[in-house]
């Protein structure tokens, strides 16, 4: 995805809040959708009759179209075919195993483009599977989350190279290329073949019967594709210890993280500041998803590599599943006053050291982990503002139509909601999918998901459903989960909500984390989850949701922020914002956390708090 330079401005907004004033850091190149080739087939089986009427070449070049149409315009999507430049005898094999064209490298999508030049295609040769999977590899970036949807309709006829092996090597290093395959009107051996791919690079496997079917599921499953979890952020690199920690302003930023490897990083923060640091990390989809245990943690230095006695810590028992895991620290040591004491070296203003660590490993765990991390500095108030609200918004049920969505693959690129409605997706087996929703200050949201009927029922279609509410620091706020088993499910059950109060800015001040957590304006995410079925996991079973959201109260003044030394800003209102996107609806935002099993922090009193994954709602 594309960040906009951290911005500094002097305003009188409703919402109260202004950047403090940083170093811009540089736009990474990321694009906001992962780049994704589609490799279509189109060998002489191609030429048989689609069950709807016409070919089945017919039925596929209408699904591409459809996709085409609806696909985002800032999407990098290209197109590979294979079996268009020969015929299936047997002299010309050689030469049409070879038969592999790439009509377009994925970059920015040109629709007029890739819709003529999919009109062009003629099937007549053979299958190489296999070797249609790495000229598109080929064709992709050679870093970064990537995808591939291979739409076939039956077995590799040219192996070598065998499409199973390719999948590996495909997967290797961290499963960055991403396969999922579909499969058009195929027989076992060639769906066992097309689940091997899929399976092995952490994809999905999809049927589609019949043209009809095709249409639907081809625009469906390449949009999951394109919305991969996509880390981003100023390349920086954290060290083995604080001495030499890399200076971290205000921004978002990218890193690799290894296996039980400190990464450390510095945060210069002023007196009377609070600074909030979080790091994120996205596990690639794996084959056994209910061993996958990791565990991320955080501690927070002051000077000298003081150790201030914060111990934050986020764990996942299934992240093969594909998930975004986020550990952060609210820092508040420089709101104290130094006394002489030697724990001064965690009091007041100065640089403090923020260190992250992979602390808990799964055996199936790659090698390295992208690394993000987003740091706000927010200065110290001369108003805090309106009184604390205790308690969370009502929830009042939408009505109207459902207006059609589709979340987001990370934090980064999170689907903004402009407010109350019903609002329609459909989410794939393993997959998480993010929304955001602005609040200003005195305004709060309430939400519940509903996880539609889908068919099958029993085992075979099991999976868990999960949702979570985060503030903008990525903060978990709320949470609920539930079992799916294809009757409709919603979370949470019995007509109630997932809420959060109006947000103030002493909020902070209560000693409840419902309350205390939704201290900040801005956007706050709300992410879904479907998890894979416990029989099959390789298996896609698209799920449809609707989302039911209600944004209630009225905007008021914010806080009143102190003038920080070196700010341009003309007001005392100065409030640190990072702009995560370049789209103007991602303008004068806050940072956003990760979805988590067990967390617990150790406080600088050395009070422990612990919280299962549960919803922390009051009375319970």
């Amino acid at each position: 995805m594309r960040f906009a330079k951290v911005i500094c401005l002097a305003t009188a907004a409703a919402i109260g809040l202004l950047p403090l004033t940083v170093p811009a850091f540089a736009a990474p190149a990321d694009s906001t959708y992962a780049p994704t080739m589609l490799v279509l087939d189109a060998s002489g089986s191609m030429l048989a009759t689609d069950p709807g009427g016409g070919t089945k070449m017919d039925a596929a070049k209408a699904a591409v179209r459809a996709f085409v149409a609806t696909a985002p315009t800032a999407a990098e999507v290209g197109l590979s075919v294979y079996g268009t430049g020969t015929g299936s005898s047997d002299a010309e094999k050689a030469t049409g195993c070879r038969d592999v064209s790439v009509l377009a490298p994925a970059g920015t999508i040109d629709k007029p483009a890739l819709t003529a030049a999919v009109e062009e295609i003629t099937p007549s040769g053979f299958t190489p599977i296999g070797t249609a999977l790495r000229t598109a590899a080929d064709a992709l970036p050679t870093e970064g989350p990537r995808s591939i949807v291979l739409v076939s309709d039956g077995l590799d006829t040219c192996a070598p190279p065998d499409p199973c092996e390719v999948a590996r090597e495909l997967s290797a290093g961290g499963a960055e290329i991403v396969v999922h395959a579909i499969g058009f009107g195929v027989d076992d051996a060639s769906r066992a073949q097309l689940s091997c791919i899929a399976e092995t690079t952490g994809g999905t496997y999809t049927d589609a019967a019949d043209g009809k079917a095709l249409e639907q599921v081809l625009p469906r499953v390449s949009t999951a594709a394109l919305r991969d979890y996509a880390s981003a952020g100023t390349p920086v690199e954290g060290t083995s210890g604080y001495q030499d920690a890399p200076t971290v302003v205000p921004g978002q930023y990218l890193d690799t993280l290894g296996p039980k490897q400190p990464r450390y990083y510095a945060v210069d923060v002023p007196d009377g500041a609070t600074a909030y640091f979080s790091s994120t990390v996205s596990f690639p989809r794996g084959e056994d998803s209910a061993a996958a245990s990791n565990g991320m943690q955080l501690r927070v230095y002051g000077a000298e590599g003081k150790d201030c006695n914060v111990f934050e810590h986020e764990s996942i028992v299934r992240s093969n599943d594909g998930v975004a895991l986020t550990v952060n620290s609210q820092w508040t040591g420089a709101t104290e006053k130094k006394d002489g004491a030697p724990t001064d070296r965690c009091k007041g203003g100065g640089r403090y050291y923020f260190a992250v660590e992979w602390a808990n490993v799964a055996d199936s765990a790659p090698a390295t982990l992208p690394l993000e991390l987003n740091v706000v500095v927010e200065p110290g108030v001369t108003d805090a503002g309106p009184a604390a609200e205790p308690a969370p918004v009502p929830f009042t049920a939408p009505s109207g139509a459902v207006e059609p969505v589709t979340g987001g693959g990370s934090f980064n690129v999170a689907t903004a909601i402009e407010g109350s409605g019903v609002y329609g997706d459909t989410v794939q087996r393993g997959e998480f999918v993010f929304y955001k929703v602005k609040l200003d200050w005195g305004q709060g949201l309430a939400y519940r998901v509903r996880f539609l009927q889908t068919p099958g029922r029993g085992l075979d279609n099991v999976s868990t459903v999960t949702t979570t509410l985060y503030n903008p620091n990525r903060k978990k706020v709320d949470h609920e989960f539930a079992s799916y088993t294809g009757t409709e499910q919603t979370l949470p059950a019995n007509e109630q909500a997932l809420a959060v109060p109006e947000v103030r800015y002493r909020n902070r001040e209560s000693a409840e984390p419902e309350v205390s957590d939704n201290a900040l304006a801005g956007w706050y995410y709300i992410a879904v989850n479907v998890g894979r079925t416990r029989q099959d996991p390789g298996a896609v079973r698209p799920l449809p949701i609707e989302l039911d959201l209600a944004v209630t109260g009225t905007p008021e003044p914010g806080p009143t922020y102190q003038i920080v030394p070196g700010s341009t800003a003309t007001t005392a209102q100065n409030m640190p914002a990072a702009a995560p996107a370049a789209d103007a609806d991602n303008s004068t935002v806050l940072l956003g956390t990760g979805i988590a099993v067990v967390a617990f922090a150790l406080t600088i009193g050395g009070v422990i708090t612990f919280t299962l994954l549960r919803r922390r709602r009051r009375g319970q």
